[in-house]
């Protein structure tokens, strides 16, 4: 039987995945906020050309930070999860548990503040193209987040 018994490198694994995972959501996010900002831009903006740089400031900046936090996440768990086939007890760890749920709860509270942000924006008349593909970027980061871990979980329950 295997112990199932989480040391230092296991929380710290497990950390700086989800921490990972956490930034390169954001910076996708932001990434694509900026481009939308750039192609379809704000007549109401009186921002003008500086709006624009900064606009092209968060782009350089999104993108840096996926160049280089994406491939940490996708390492790390790289390593993770051969260290679930070596032992299946890995799996089990709490705070893999507590970290996972944690992902799963903060990603539907985004779909669910999403979806309350779109109905409200509905309501009141001011929708905008601008504005829908901002709302479909987060529910598509927030819903990939979730339906994959939530998947991760599924698979792994019925074996």
């Amino acid at each position: 039987m295997e112990r199932n018994t989480t040391g230092p490198k296991d929380v710290f694994l497990h950390l700086l995945a989800i921490i990972a995972l956490y930034a390169s959501a954001g910076s996708f996010t932001a990434l694509i906020f900026q481009y939308i900002n750039v192609l379809i831009p704000d007549l109401l903006d009186r921002s003008g050309y500086y709006g624009l740089l900064s606009s092209y400031s968060a782009i350089r900046w999104s993108i840096a930070a996926l160049v280089v936090i994406f491939p940490v996440y996708v390492t790390t768990s790289w390593f993770l999860n051969k260290a679930y086939l070596s032992s299946t007890a890995k799996r089990n760890l709490r705070i893999r548990k507590w970290l996972v749920y944690f992902t799963l709860f903060a990603a539907a509270l985004i779909i669910i503040g999403d979806l309350v942000t779109l109905i409200f924006n509905l309501l009141g008349g001011e929708l905008t193209a601008r504005f829908l593909l901002k709302v479909v970027t987060v529910f598509f980061v927030a819903g990939s987040v979730f339906y994959y871990y939530f998947w991760d979980l599924r698979r792994h329950q019925v074996e």
